[in-house]
């Protein structure tokens, strides 16, 4: 059985690499990450990133588990690929102390076993002095098993691991796919594709790709990255990932000093204060745009408030999407009998998209999906 890919994203190379590792013909289908973004004209992934945060925290059982999951074999991904994309600096969620989703991180936290101290505002302060926070705040430290990844390396490592297993990677834009009943059959830039059975893993372009409303709503999101020099990082060498939510469910999360591509150490700020939809013939455009201005200066204004200690070299923003759907939870599911979808990670896929593509690949295969992912 040929089972196609299409979104060689963080999702679809996980699923790609587990089907290939259990032995059936794949085919992952996506392009590579443009050398020039803001003059390119085709499609665009929001893996395009050295950092994003991992934890098991979570207000949702559902994504707390994924997580827990995919962290379980981030050793292993990296033992086999020779790729190294986590960094165990752990994670920091804190907050109002009587706001809802910190109490509900706190419940998800117990119910699940999860190894995350409760901190007071007292030890927040002495065990995080770089951090200024309000009285009221508490905070859940999970110490293990959480931190950041580097998200293209992680996409590049599964890729690795699905094509050494035996998958072809066809690095090309789907823009046709069709379901005959005796198979499938995708039209892409670079000719046509035949294959059993297919997922479609491509993120806010699924939509468009299959011609149909699947009911998810496209964000655009400003990311804010701070440039610190060598001392200022080894000065912050023991900080963890950071989310804090608010009364209002806010969550602005901050990311510890990172080296990027260009050489450079950045600590990564997200959070836009409003929630800006993207029609599917804008999103292209958003990402060569590299985000909003007002956006940029409200998450320096954050920075300052939060850390107000840091020595800043340099400011910069830059543009990507978070996908929704009305469950806060992704579509995995049959879109017909043989073409499965496993696409809109709710701004939380990042940190779980191993269990994601492993999902897809049972849903795939025609396997039912374990009750804590129904």
């Amino acid at each position: 059985m040929t089972i196609a890919i299409i979104g060689a994203g963080m999702i679809g190379a996980a699923a790609a690499r587990h089907l290939a590792q259990a032995g059936h013909e794949v085919i992952l289908i996506g392009p590579d990450e443009p050398q020039d973004k803001a003059n390119h004209d085709g499609v665009f992934a929001s893996h395009y990133d050295a950092g994003r945060i991992t934890r098991g925290l979570a207000t949702d059982p559902f994504w707390a588990q994924a997580s827990l999951n995919s962290i379980a074999r981030y050793r292993d991904i990296e033992a086999q690929s020779g790729l190294s994309f986590y960094n165990e600096v752990g994670t920091l969620v804190a907050g109002p102390h009587d706001a809802p989703m910190i109490e509900n991180v706190g419940r998800v936290a117990e119910d699940l076993g999860i190894d995350a101290e409760r901190f007071s505002h007292e030890d927040l302060r002495a065990r995080f002095p770089y951090f200024h926070f309000a009285p009221e705040d508490i905070g859940f430290y999970e110490n293990q098993n959480a931190g950041t990844i580097d998200p293209r390396k992680l996409v590049a490592a599964q890729i690795h691991l699905a094509r050494k297993a035996g998958a072809q990677i066809e690095r090309s834009i789907a823009r046709d796919l069709h379901d005959n009943g005796k198979g499938v059959q995708i039209s892409t830039d670079s000719g046509t594709i035949k294959a059993d059975h297919a997922i479609v893993a491509a993120g806010g372009f699924s939509e468009a790709l299959l011609k149909r409303d699947l009911g998810l709503t496209v964000f655009a999101r400003t990311v804010a990255l701070f440039e610190v020099c060598e001392d200022e990082a080894r000065r912050l060498s023991n900080c963890p990932s950071l989310i804090y939510r608010d009364y209002a469910g806010n969550d602005p999360y901050l990311l510890p000093p990172i080296r990027y591509p260009d050489g450079k150490i950045y600590l990564k700020l997200g959070g836009d204060p409003e929630d800006k939809i993207l029609a599917p013939d804008a999103m292209a455009a958003w990402f060569r745009s590299g985000g909003s201005e007002q956006v940029g200066a409200h998450l320096t204004a954050q920075m300052q408030a939060r850390m107000p200690d840091l020595d800043i070299l340099s400011v910069s923003t830059d543009a990507c999407v978070t996908t929704f759907t009305a469950s806060d939870r992704p579509l995995l599911e049959r879109h017909s009998d043989r073409v499965a979808l496993a696409t809109a990670g709710c701004g939380a896929a990042a940190k779980c998209s191993d269990e994601l593509g492993r999902l897809a690949s049972e849903i795939a295969l025609g396997r039912p999906l374990p009750s804590w992912a129904r």
